[in-house]
């Protein structure tokens, strides 16, 4: 299949691991953060550790939608089902993100709470149309790929008059998260950024040019099958060797200097920034979130129940804060694959399969035994 096989090709893959072992400095280390869980579940569903020299170190980053959501928000979505009586519709993967009291939204539903997982904003659209005896809520989570779609059902429920369809919000933003990622006092140290594909195919490059600039660090952005991420490896290698900050495009069949105008265009009329917003692990961030704007006000789920946001510590066992914050690895927690596993997960990082917890566990938890 076209820009798949080719992609996945192992001799291919072992050619580009060798010119990168060749580039590598003698006694040098790149430490790489690949900001996309995406490209974690990559890295490790394909074995690239293996391929890669020990001089190259790389460092799990925060881009997995469900991993940064801290438990005050799904406590909020939790508050929405079990007090207010809504229809909760959210993606999959946010079911089973544990909350505050042992619960999580997928527990709730055990409870009796009517939550629906939708594969689409457009599938909460059709409940809340089906239903107008009842109000809807779509927990609407996830990065700048998935905020269009969601700026689509509140224009769709606009449009159709549907009074009883409302979204909690909680779309973040990718260039926030890596500015507060290198500007934090005493944090990990990075020698560049394996850029995110499918957020970036939405933004483009443009918005990763502050990195270089101002930091010094070099952003390539890439794909996600292996032989994208080992090219976008060897061309950050090479910057570091030239000293050398600048954003590049390993993803050039996807993705343009500047993106997809049109759903940036959609995205800037139905929602507004939020003057801060808190991340799990990495705190309060500000001008990190999203939520809608003044025009759309009506569709807004804080402003119509009271379900007031709290912030929730994490479990005190669970390194998930430290791990999207690049300095802990899933391994170095201590209930990682014991009491945290992807069947009991205690922390967010084990939810998702973008997760690094749940990426490692799958496929990378046997490798430091060999």
């Amino acid at each position: 299949m076209r820009f798949i096989d080719e992609f996945r090709d192992g001799t291919l893959a072992r050619t580009v691991a060798s010119a990168i072992g060749r580039d590598v400095q003698p006694g040098r280390e790149y430490r790489l953060m690949e900001f996309c869980g995406g490209h974690t579940h990559a890295i490790s569903r394909y074995g690239l550790l293996d391929l890669l020299p020990p001089g190259v170190r790389m460092i799990h980053g925060p881009g997995c939608p469900v991993c940064v959501l801290p438990i005050g928000r799904v406590d909020q979505a939790i508050r929405l089902a079990l007090e207010y009586r809504v229809i909760l519709c959210t993606y999959g993967d946010a079911l089973r993100v544990p909350a505050s009291g042992g619960l999580s939204l997928l527990k709730a539903k055990a409870q009796g709470a009517d939550i629906r997982m939708v594969y689409s904003t457009m599938d909460a659209v059709r409940i809340a149309r089906d239903h107008p005896d009842r109000e809807v809520v779509f927990f609407g989570i996830g990065f700048e790929t998935t905020t269009p779609p969601t700026a689509v059902a509140v224009r769709s429920a606009q449009a159709q008059g549907l009074s009883n369809f409302r979204v909690l919000c909680n779309h973040v933003l990718t260039p926030a998260a890596m500015h507060a990622i290198l500007a934090a006092p005493g944090g990990v140290r990075l020698d560049g950024f394996v850029g995110p594909a499918h957020v970036s195919t939405i933004i483009g490059s443009a918005p990763y040019e502050p990195f270089p600039r101002d930091y010094g660090k070099p952003v390539v952005i890439a794909g996600f099958e292996p032989l994208d991420v080992l090219r976008a490896i060897h061309m950050l290698v090479r910057q570091i060797n030239e000293g050398r900050a600048a954003v590049e495009n390993e993803f050039t069949r996807a993705v343009t200097p500047e993106g997809n105008v049109k759903a940036q265009e959609l995205v800037a009329d139905v929602f507004a920034l939020r003057p801060d917003f808190e991340w799990r692990g990495l705190g309060t961030v500000p001008q990190s979130a999203l939520r809608l704007g003044p025009a759309y006000a009506d569709f807004d789920a804080e402003l119509r129940f009271d379900v007031p946001y709290a912030a929730v510590a994490d479990h005190k066992a669970c390194e998930c804060a430290a791990v999207l914050r690049g300095e802990r690895r899933p391994q170095d927690c201590r209930i990682f694959g014991v009491v945290c596993t992807p069947e009991n997960p205690v922390g967010s990082c084990m939810v998702s399969s973008e997760g690094a917890c749940a990426a490692h566990f799958t496929y990378g938890r046997f490798r430091e035994m060999a």
